[in-house]
Formats: C-alpha cells, sequence, structure tokens
C-alpha cells in the first residue's frame, strides 16, 4: 500500500500549479475541466513519488491556516541534500516566502527547512 496523491483546494490554480513546477520539479498534466460543475484540476507529478491534484471550483471556504491546527498541515520533500534544502530554503526566502524554521538538524536527525508557500501552506524541505 502507498499513498497514490493527496488533493488540496487552491484559489489560484495556475499560480499555484507555475510554483511547484519552478521549485519542485513538478511535472503537470493538462487541466481537467468539467464544465457542468466548474471543477478544474490538475495532477502534479514529482518524479516516482506520490502525485498532488490541486483543484478549484467556483466557490471556495478560504479558512485561515493556522500553524498550528488540526488536519493535514504540511507537505514534506525530500530534495537530496544539506546544500539543496540550504539553496532552495534561500531562493524561496529571496522570492519573498517566509521561512518558519531551519535550516536545521531537528532532534529526531532530520535535516529541514519548514517555509509558508503559496497560498499560506507549510512547506517542509528535507534530505
Amino acid at each position: 500500500m502507498y499513498i497514490e496523491h493527496v488533493a488540496m483546494y487552491v484559489n489560484e490554480l495556475e499560480k499555484t500549479r507555475e510554483f511547484f513546477v519552478k521549485y519542485f520539479g513538478a511535472v503537470s498534466n493538462e487541466e481537467y475541466y468539467n464544465t457542468r460543475t466548474e471543477f478544474h484540476s490538475y495532477f502534479l507529478t514529482f518524479g516516482d513519488s506520490a502525485r498532488l491534484e490541486i483543484m478549484n471550483k467556483p466557490i471556495l471556504d478560504n479558512m485561515e491556516k493556522t500553524l498550528s491546527r488540526t488536519g493535514f498541515i504540511h507537505i514534506a520533500f525530500s530534495v537530496g541534500s544539506k546544500e539543496k534544502v540550504n539553496e532552495l530554503t534561500e531562493q524561496l526566502k529571496i522570492d519573498g516566502y517566509e521561512v518558519i524554521s531551519g535550516p536545521r538538524t531537528t532532534s529526531d536527525g532530520y535535516y529541514e527547512s519548514c517555509i509558508v508557500g503559496i497560498e499560506g501552506n507549510q512547506i517542509e524541505l528535507i534530505v
């Protein structure tokens, strides 16, 4: 058993797709659009790992995304090395995304940083 994909609704579908393509090397499929429901989506593929489905429809609840809430809280990307964690963290910071921790080695041995990415969603960068 494995996780095939995780899905998230977003306000700005194209901007979100571009974010994951630019920073995380995602490969996007063609946009799916249901004319009856006005539902739009893309599947983003990250190498051999699980996919991310980003979705949009006309009416969405835009709830506050606090960092200490129940439910899914972040998505973690293994970028391959400490150097890549450092480089990507710095690039995201330069591009205006908030770094909320790291880069650092955690007490459980992970080398990571955490940023608040597109639409206020927390993203963890790990080795």
